[in-house]
């Protein structure tokens, strides 16, 4: 094939949901409300914490970071899919394409290595509340937080980069309501298996080193817990981890069974209905899952901190 039938397809058409007029106005509602609530919950997250003062501390640090990229996913996507609802072609070049992806992937990416940092730092204030300050030090925050934006980059970084050694010619009808790049590589005259390998591995790397971090860190909190003595103290630790847990297993479900599966390209109608969860679904339900979970978890943290504080106190006057 000549370099001129590799060039034919600058430019593709994103099918989205469906052609039916009527179904597309409702979904067109329901998308705005869904992008709406979004965008105020989780930019006005980012804005309470950075106002009040007292919420700098590394878990809102964290959310705050995490609302911040729930934002950007549902820009890279959400204001595109509304537009190409009442849009006779919705077209896109091929350098739309790849910036719509690089910001969604650095996202998703980003999120990966926040909910693994927010995971350690649950670890630490309730397995090892006395040691907290220290063990999350502000350097350190500043550090887990620079090297979550450094790997959210790398990654789509090397998958944009690798686009680029690809060809499309024929069909430029993309069977999808974003520009993935799984439905790029069934476009391609040009054999995309670097590029299905390199999405693998780094995909699954990327998930295996953050679940990882995640379980480890459960497994400590899910062991201090059941030994406490307090019932209480127990069922309010357990309602925030539980709560927390279900966010996380519903965002790395989603990504792990898309990006990390072993037939990557042939099984393009599974792809829609679960990249909705991890690039709308998700985004919503995060300000209201942490934000709610989180005064639960600060105030079982100052809890946990008095009665320590109080246990050592009344060791050393017995001692004394």
């Amino acid at each position: 094939m000549t370099k001129d039938n590799h060039s034919l397809t600058t430019e593709f058409i994103l099918m989205g949901f469906t052609d039916n007029p009527n179904l597309k106005s409702f979904l067109f509602v329901v998308f705005s409300a869904i992008y709406l609530v979004t965008m105020v919950g989780n930019l006005g997250l980012v804005a309470l914490i950075y106002m009040e003062r007292r919420l700098h501390t590394p878990m809102y640090i964290f959310l705050g970071n995490l609302a911040l990229m729930d934002s950007l996913c549902s820009c890279a996507v959400t204001p595109k899919m509304l537009e190409n609802f009442f849009s006779e072609e919705s077209r896109m070049s091929l350098y739309e394409c790849m910036a719509q992806f690089y910001f969604l992937c650095l996202a998703e990416t980003t999120d990966c290595f926040l909910l693994a940092a927010m995971a350690y730092d649950r670890y630490v204030a309730i397995c090892r509340p006395l040691q907290y300050h220290t063990l999350m030090s502000k350097k350190l925050c500043i550090q887990l937080t620079t090297g979550t934006y450094i790997g959210g980059n790398l990654h789509p970084m090397v998958e944009v980069g690798l686009l680029l050694r690809l060809a499309f010619c024929g069909s430029h009808q993309i069977n999808h309501f974003f520009c993935d790049v799984l439905p790029l590589y069934r476009l391609s005259c040009v054999d995309p298996y670097i590029n299905e390998l390199m999405l693998f591995i780094l995909a699954r790397s990327i998930l295996i080193f953050t679940i990882a971090i995640v379980l480890i860190s459960y497994f400590y909190i899910l062991f201090t817990i059941f030994t406490m003595k307090s019932k209480k103290g127990r069922g309010k630790a357990l309602s925030t981890c539980a709560s927390h847990f279900l966010s996380v297993s519903i965002f790395y479900g989603s990504l792990l069974f898309l990006y990390a599966r072993s037939s990557t390209v042939n099984e393009e109608d599974k792809d829609i209905p679960v990249a909705i969860f991890y690039t709308l679904v998700v985004p919503l339900l995060n300000p209201f899952v942490y934000t709610l979970r989180n005064k639960e978890s600060n105030l079982f943290q100052r809890e946990n901190h008095a009665k320590i504080y109080f246990k050592s106190k009344c060791s050393g006057i017995h001692q004394e």
